[in-house]
């Protein structure tokens, strides 16, 4: 079964405000940037969508190491997500799960792979997760330079 690397990252400029999210795929030789961006979320929603829309790219089922800053999204999906489901969508207080939509999409996505999650620390030197950063942040540059007169 194929193997991929992936990257991700998610960047907002206030919380909530214009965001980014990135994605570097890699198998073998070749190498995918994604990125994608809104005018209106928060950094959590663009770390679940650069895992989202990342492992959606994959055409078929294959292992993935994905790697994340994002302990939200490390820690969500293999630990509190198994929880949730199990409560309904209610956290361990009984409130609703905030970005349910997206995680039920992530789970949904990780469901169709073989995906180990590690963690890793952001801007700390990790070539993948700079890269990721940086296509993050200029999908957010993009979108508001769209925006200008």
């Amino acid at each position: 079964m194929t193997e991929v690397d992936i990257y991700t990252d998610g960047a907002c400029r206030g919380n909530p405000g214009p965001g980014g999210w990135g994605a570097l795929l890699i198998s073998q030789t070749t190498e995918k940037e994604l990125s994608g961006a809104e005018r209106m979320t928060t950094n959590n929603r663009m770390e679940l969508m650069g895992a989202i829309m990342a492992l959606a790219a994959l055409t078929r089922s294959v292992h993935v190491r994905l790697h994340t800053d994002s302990k939200y999204v490390c820690t969500g999906v293999s630990e509190w997500l198994p929880n949730w489901k199990a409560r309904g969508w209610r956290t361990a207080d009984k409130k609703p799960v905030k970005n349910q939509d997206l995680w039920e999409r992530l789970d949904a996505e990780n469901q169709r792979h073989h995906v180990k999650w590690l963690w890793v620390k952001g801007h700390s030197g990790n070539v993948g997760n700079e890269r990721v950063d940086r296509i993050a942040n200029a999908a957010i540059d993009d979108l508001l330079s769209a925006d200008a007169p």
